[in-house]
């Protein structure tokens, strides 16, 4: 069994990814719902992250599972209680489906199939009931800032 050293619990650059109760989802390595959210929390998103995510929606299916599965159920209700995080994916997920066509090492196939569940990902987000606490700070919306500056935490 996997366990956590102190410290290493979550990734905490712009949003929290957390660890906790998720390494033993999908040994050896890290769940893909984690892998997926560590590459779209990050609001000034570069072209790395985006091929990386296009290639992890590329080569695995979505579910409710963790097994080889990106599990959609967990990165919803993760979204579905902060809004600051569900801004930034969501965006991130937008910015990905129509830069996914200038890709030209990606076969039709392949494009469609990231568009697929690009749109799939969206519509279970937008379905996941938001909590009290997502409906407040949706309230203040951007007029605040919703993340943390990597650089800032670079500096600490």
């Amino acid at each position: 069994m996997l366990s956590i050293a102190p410290g290493f619990e979550k990734l905490d650059f712009c949003h929290p990814v957390s660890f906790v109760g998720r390494l033993e989802a999908d040994e050896p390595t890290l769940p893909l719902a984690e892998l997926l959210l560590e590459k779209m929390q990050i609001v000034k998103i570069n072209e790395k992250d985006l091929i990386d995510t296009t290639m992890l929606l590329r080569e695995h299916p979505l579910g409710d599972s963790d097994r080889e599965t990106i599990n959609v159920e967990l990165i919803s209700r993760t979204l579905g209680d902060d809004w600051g995080y569900w801004r930034t994916v969501t965006g991130n997920l937008r910015l990905l489906d129509e830069l996914v066509g200038e890709y030209e090492r990606l076969s039709d196939p392949d494009r469609q199939v990231v568009r697929d569940r690009i749109h799939e990902l969206q519509e279970r987000i937008e379905r996941q009931p938001k909590t009290v606490r997502w409906r407040m700070r949706a309230r203040v919306g951007e007029r605040v800032k919703w993340y943390k500056d990597v650089e800032e935490l670079m500096h600490r």
